[in-house]
């Protein structure tokens, strides 16, 4: 399994805005997503698209944890509007559904590679709305964004470290 720091996403070295950060996350999930088709268009095992769908959740929440975390509370205080952020956190919370139902599954289980697709979908269409709507605002905003890429950078390394820690 590949781990999601090795696949050229920014760290605390790589001091990047908070913008570009997200970005580079959202590319990472895209793929991972694309990776999870492809397998399933080549009838991959079942062990192969397991650990897929594992780094998928994986990624999922630790990049939902640095938003929740620190870009949204920050975004609520600059922005004149918190509907797109109330809108965003009620889909983490479906999308986190979605992912304790597969942590809970089996690649074998019955509609297991449906939550995985349908699961893609909807985050798809949430990165893309917070690319258009959220993202674009932040810049017209007083945030200090490299500021916040690197705390949202120090924050995602701290976290790794502790879930290859435990």
């Amino acid at each position: 399994m590949q781990d999601e720091l090795d696949l050229g996403v920014p760290g605390p070295a790589d001091i990047v805005d908070a913008i570009d950060l997200l970005q580079s996350h959202h590319d990472e999930i895209r793929q991972l997503f694309e990776d999870y088709e492809s397998l399933l268009d080549e009838n991959a095992p079942a062990a192969d698209r397991q650990n897929l769908a594992a780094e998928i959740c994986t990624a999922l929440n630790l990049h939902a944890a640095l938003e929740q975390e620190l870009l949204y509370p920050a975004a609520r205080e600059a922005l004149d509007s918190p509907r797109v952020l109330d809108a965003a956190l009620v889909e983490h919370a479906v999308a986190r559904g979605l992912v304790a139902e597969i942590e809970s599954l089996e690649a074998s289980d019955e509609l297991f590679d449906a939550r995985v697709t349908v699961l893609g979908e909807y985050v798809l269409h949430h990165i893309e709305e917070e690319e258009e709507e959220l993202l674009p605002q932040l810049y017209d905003t007083p945030l200090d964004l490299t500021e916040l890429g690197r705390q949202m950078a120090n924050r995602r390394e701290e976290l790794s470290d502790m879930r290859f820690a435990g």
